[in-house]
């Protein structure tokens, strides 16, 4: 993962500065620890490698991945709380979604981890999850108030390094 983000750091330096500027230091394993407490499970280790490098980006800022704050493992865990809090309370309890295969029908799923924020409600998310024919750790698009729920690639190394050599 040291090579993707060297391609980001590089031409965010020459393009970007400030969105560089707006990146965290890596996280550490309390980091990672902490975060799976809360949701109850592992996280991958192509997520991890590529938080230990930058812990996503202090909050607010330029957004990195299409204009969305790429969240830092304390913001992911305020997002998903946000999530979880509304799912407990029933609220998605009669939403369907209209999912890609491999993506459970939820409107969301406590398995489903917000990585991007992008102001309104709206994630790209680690699914550790999946439905039937889907891959633990592929990457989807969930809206707040829209039923699609949209395969994006099917693990995060593979979204990171396509992102890097966009």
């Amino acid at each position: 993962m040291k090579e993707t983000w060297t391609k980001i750091e590089d031409w965010l330096k020459k393009n970007a500065g400030q969105v560089y500027d707006s990146l965290n230091e890596g996280a550490t394993d309390d980091d990672f620890e902490e975060l799976e407490d809360l949701i109850d499970k592992k996280l991958p280790d192509d997520f991890k490698a590529f938080y230990r490098i930058h812990n996503g980006q202090v909050a607010a800022s330029p957004g990195l991945i299409d204009g969305e704050e790429l969240l830092s493992t304390e913001r992911i865990m305020e997002e998903w709380s946000v999530w979880k809090e509304l799912y407990d309370k029933g609220v998605f309890d009669d939403s369907v979604s209209e999912a890609d295969n491999g993506i459970k029908e939820d409107w969301w799923h406590p398995l489903w981890i917000p990585i991007t924020y992008d102001g309104s409600g709206n994630h790209y998310c680690l699914d550790l999850s999946p439905d039937e024919g889907g891959k633990k750790g592929q990457i989807i698009r969930i809206w707040h108030d829209s039923p699609e729920r949209e395969l994006i690639e099917n693990s995060f190394k593979i979204w990171m390094e396509y992102f890097a050599d966009d």
